[in-house]
């Protein structure tokens, strides 16, 4: 495993691999791994925001929990700006539905997993435009 540090545009091209990640997987009727690949877009876009917005955060920290990552984002980026309340709640309620895809018996309902994917792509867009809006205009690879 590599210790590497990930740079914002490092962070937005994984983000973008996973949100295509899961709608081939989502198209293959595979709703867990959709929705585990919709969340990791989500995760690694928000991971690229808080690095990108200069929040006063260690970037050795930023992604060593899925809850430490949440955490951060809502109270340096939602909580008082500038990412809008109804964007932060989608990486709240991807993690949920990633939980059940990822840990729990039953499989997520195809219908969930579609959303998710949906709001994942989102997600993603809003990150880039907010935070890299040098990349936002190139969205042929997401």
């Amino acid at each position: 495993m590599s210790n590497r540090r990930f740079t914002p545009g490092a962070l937005m091209a994984k983000a973008d691999t996973a949100c295509a990640s899961a709608r081939a997987l989502l198209e293959l009727g595979d709703v867990d791994g959709a929705a585990n690949r919709a969340y990791y877009a989500m995760f690694d876009a928000a991971r690229a925001a808080l690095l990108a917005s200069g929040a006063p955060i260690e970037p050795d920290s930023i992604g060593r929990t899925h809850s430490g990552l949440i955490g951060a984002f809502g109270n340096c980026l939602v909580r008082n700006g500038p990412v809008p309340k109804e964007i932060g709640r989608l990486l709240n309620r991807a993690h949920e539905v990633r939980l059940v895809a990822d840990y729990n018996g039953n499989s997520v309902e195809s219908a969930d997993a579609m959303e998710m994917v949906k709001q994942a792509e989102i997600f993603v867009a809003a990150m880039r435009a907010q935070f890299m809006p040098d990349e936002s205009g190139d969205d042929d690879h997401a």
